[in-house]
């Protein structure tokens, strides 16, 4: 086995409300649900998967009765999207009306983009810059 360029990624966070996660996400940001599954027994979450059909990533975010675990996201919890270009007005007034929280991520982040806390406190960074693995 071995990890490559087309290795899929998932990246899971627990909600402690997913009908509110899932309009930041989705209605705000605008990624697509994947999946949406309820817990089937013990031990179980439920969940929503959003992302974009057939992209290599996708953010899962769990809860619901049988969540043990409160999200406990710290200034450094950020997922980036590097748009190489200018936050459109439109996409910030949706991603406020669906919830997320204008914040600050620092001098670096502030300056190369704008950031938002989403209803759990998950941060995400709108970039203006591309992204550039040099």
């Amino acid at each position: 086995m071995q990890i490559s360029a087309d290795t899929h990624v998932r990246l899971a966070r627990p909600s402690r409300d997913l009908a509110a996660a899932e309009r930041f996400w989705a209605d705000g940001l605008g990624l697509d649900v994947l999946h949406r599954g309820a817990a089937q027994g013990p031990g179980e979450h439920d969940l929503v998967m959003l992302g974009r059909p057939g992209a290599g990533w996708h953010l899962e975010l769990v809860g619901g009765a049988s969540l043990t675990v409160d999200p406990r996201p710290t200034e450094e919890d950020l997922f980036v999207l590097y748009l190489d270009g200018p936050v459109d007005d439109r996409l910030v007034a949706r991603l406020e009306r669906a919830g997320g929280t204008r914040v600050s991520a620092g001098p670096y982040w502030d300056r190369w983009g704008i950031t938002f806390a989403d209803p759990d406190g998950y941060r995400l960074v709108l970039c203006t810059r591309t992204w550039s693995n040099d």
